[in-house]
């Protein structure tokens, strides 16, 4: 049976975020109410900036789980990755494990967080995995988009790599919604329209979310 990690280990998880994230910038959180308080969510994040994970998981109003790539644990960052509640899943295979477990995370009524890109890119929700979808509609989550912002704008004179410390960097929550059509179909043709739904709804709440910051 696959091992299914904790929400108190993602509290864990949640703590450090907190502490790092407000130590080293200035985030600036808007609709976080908007996530609901108990039962299965899913945050799909945009991704622009190795931060954006973190920065949602120190924010974020409940501890969250997030799918990331294998590359990621290497080194010490393996066992602190698990130890923390995070999911490792290999993005050039259908990897079993990590749907179990992203699955049982949603049966057990935590929040999962997910980078519908799939990579770091432009984080403007333009290309899609369908991985979103499945998750939602099999696992009978609603999705929360959440548009991190500000962390790409400058480079920081001490770490390249990083935003500027102490700089601001929003990340705005919107509402949820239901990724199926009430059908409950997974289909492969279910899926792909489901997809497109999710598309449109993650499109638009990032334009409110720059109407909002002005970003």
């Amino acid at each position: 049976m696959t091992e299914l990690p904790s929400a108190r280990s993602a509290e864990v998880g949640r703590r450090i975020g907190v502490g790092l994230m407000y130590g080293l910038w200035k985030p600036r959180v808007l609709g976080a109410w908007r996530v609901p308080v108990n039962g299965p969510v899913i945050l799909a994040v945009n991704h622009s900036h190795n931060i954006d994970g973190p920065m949602v998981m120190g924010v974020a109003p409940r501890p969250t789980h997030f799918l990331i790539k294998k590359e990621a644990f290497v080194g010490p960052l393996d066992p602190f990755l698990t130890g923390i509640g995070q999911l490792k899943v290999d993005r050039d295979t259908t990897d079993r494990t990590a749907i179990t477990r992203a699955l049982g995370v949603l049966e057990n009524g935590g929040v999962l967080g997910i980078f519908p890109e799939g990579t770091r890119g432009e984080g403007d929700f333009a290309s899609l995995r369908a991985g979103l979808a499945y998750f939602a509609v099999r696992g009978g989550a609603p999705i929360v988009p959440v548009a991190v912002l500000g962390s790409t704008d400058r480079r920081g004179r001490l770490i390249k790599g990083l935003p500027p410390l102490r700089s601001r960097v929003d990340v705005v929550f919107g509402e949820p919604f239901d990724a199926g059509d009430g059908s409950g179909r997974r289909t492969r043709k279910a899926l792909d329209e489901a997809t497109g739904r999710i598309q449109k709804q993650l499109a638009a709440h990032l334009e409110n979310a720059r109407r909002l910051t002005r970003r």
